[in-house]
């Protein structure tokens, strides 16, 4: 016998040895539980259309904490207890930080080069270190406050002068504080910002991309070769334009940044100081995708749980005066209340919390990936399964809250001996090495929005033509993050003493301060990127 017949018989040994091995244990353990799926295509009729999180929840009454499906061959686990999260995507992080890969979001359109969608890699690595850097910690953030206060006095004068945009509002003020943070950048308040609108765009056009089972292609990865003029090949044309709105997301603020350090004009912010270190042109194109990550992700979140607190105002009134009768006590009627007043404000923050606990932003997040086979609770978690922690489902548990359908602010303090509940910082901002990196930017944000609003606003309801009030309702959006339905309101000024207060930021800054849009269009209109 030839020695090259020798290699072969023993390759197929030992070939048949790890197939054996592998066939042997997946029949011994068994996949978490789920329905009963079809032959070829699994549980695909089983995958929700939308509000997956309130789908999938209904699983942990039928299956336990853990359960799964599968879809064309791959295993989907839900993850319904923050026991189940924190053992998966916590201690086992090494194994479960991976994210799967989707052939038209990540690969065509080009998502997998920015945080949210990276593969657990160096340049993931490498971006999480620049951003935890750059604001990750409280010191950190703390460099950026003054440009987080004086955005949001602009927000209460834009409310006060244009009560009925307080939605899109919130908005704006959002991206002003972030795309300041991120590159120096001063909004266009007058007239539709480019880069805001731009950004607001390539949110969209991801919920759009990354919407399970919206996508042939992410099932059948070789549609990619198909020739452009085939029938059923449109989804190249689609992805070729959300391509170019995510490129003008990453390489407009950037070029603007580099413009204005040329002209040594530059205001302070997180690119500028990462570009004064001299950076290669690897880590220049890592740099722009976790300057894009700060404001692309951050500005859809904060909006949607700020929205989601001046709705809860509306509809607890009791609640907004008790909160308002603190920030009276602590900081009077002379001025605005500031971050430095947060540990004096107990009942404040915990209205905070229950704003997060009460509408989560994030109720899947983005699935994660596992890169190795594992078990867990006696079942089997294959390679290569996407794994999903159910935040939502968390902030129903009746065993973390009590009553959780209400809200209740109290539940956070510990006032009379009462042990206060969960905290919903611990889940809804993600788990492990894919947690958030904006935490401290995101929880500061959202505290001076809702301290600087509830002591010169009051909220209430709206009346119709006939005089009767209309009574809003939490409808979430469906989606990778979710907003509350626009709704109805109505927001007065507290008193003629507030309104003052407000305006007086007229004295002290420009009311509308010169934007950078002007340079952002002129470099929209200049060929190629820097």
């Amino acid at each position: 016998m030839s020695t090259l017949t020798n290699y072969t018989t023993l390759l197929l040994v030992v070939l048949s040895l790890f197939l054996g091995q592998r066939v042997w244990r997946w029949r011994r353990t068994p996949f978490p539980p789920g329905p009963r799926g079809i032959p070829l295509v699994g549980n695909i009729f089983d995958l929700p259309k939308k509000y997956e999180w309130i789908h999938w929840a209904k699983y942990k009454d039928m299956y336990g904490p853990i359960s799964s499906v599968s879809v064309m061959g791959t295993r989907i686990v839900l993850l319904n207890s923050l026991d189940a999260c924190i053992e998966l995507l916590e201690r086992r992080s090494s194994i479960y930080s991976n994210r799967p890969v989707l052939p038209f979001a990540g690969e065509m359109i080009g998502w997998s080069r920015q945080l949210i969608l990276c593969q657990y890699s160096d340049r993931f690595r490498a971006m999480r270190k620049m951003l935890f850097g750059g604001m990750g910690t409280k010191a950190a953030a703390q460099s950026f406050v003054p440009i987080q206060e004086l955005e949001t006095r602009y927000f209460l004068l834009r409310v006060t002068n244009s009560p009925t945009e307080l939605l899109s509002n919130i908005r704006l003020m959002t991206g002003a504080i972030l795309l300041k943070i991120s590159h120096g950048y001063t909004i266009e308040t007058q007239y539709p910002d480019p880069l805001i609108n731009t950004i607001n765009t390539a949110a969209d056009e991801f919920h759009t991309a990354t919407q399970p089972g919206a996508w042939l292609i992410d099932t059948f990865p070789w549609l990619q070769y198909v020739p452009d003029w085939m029938p059923g090949s449109g989804f190249k044309k689609v992805a070729q334009k959300f391509r170019k709105t995510l490129d003008d997301t990453t390489n407009l603020p950037h070029r603007f940044v580099e413009k204005s350090m040329l002209d040594k004009n530059a205001s302070p912010s997180f690119t500028s100081a990462l570009l004064s270190n001299n950076l290669d042109s690897n880590e220049i194109d890592i740099m722009k995708c976790a300057s894009a990550s700060l404001y692309g992700g951050g500005t859809d979140t904060v909006s949607a749980t700020i929205s989601a607190f001046f709705l809860a105002m509306i509809l607890y009134p009791d609640i907004q005066r008790k909160a308002q009768l603190e920030i009276d006590q602590v900081v009077g009627y002379h001025r605005l209340p500031t971050l430095e007043d947060r540990d004096q404000l107990p009942y404040l923050n915990a209205v905070h919390k229950e704003v997060l606990r009460w509408h989560v932003v994030g109720p899947m997040g983005i699935p994660h990936c596992s890169t190795t086979d594992d078990e867990y609770e006696g079942y089997l978690i294959p390679k290569g399964s996407l794994v999903m922690g159910n935040a939502w489902q968390i902030s129903q548990d009746e065993s973390h809250y009590s009553t959780p359908a209400s809200f209740m602010p109290e539940r956070f303090l510990s006032d009379d001996g009462h042990i206060p509940e969960l905290d919903p910082r611990r889940y809804v901002f993600g788990f492990g090495r894919r947690r958030c990196p904006g935490i401290e930017l995101a929880d500061t944000s959202v505290f001076i929005a809702m301290a600087m609003s509830l002591s010169v606003f009051v909220l209430g309801k709206a009346k119709d033509q006939d005089g009767f009030e209309i009574t809003p309702e939490l409808k979430p959006t469906s989606g990778t993050v979710s907003h509350p339905v626009s709704y109805e309101y109505n927001i007065q000024p507290r008193s003629s003493d507030t309104v003052i207060l407000i305006q007086s930021l007229q004295s002290e800054h420009p009311l509308h301060p010169k934007s950078d849009a002007e340079t952002l269009h002129k470099l929209k209109a200049g060929d190629g990127d820097s």
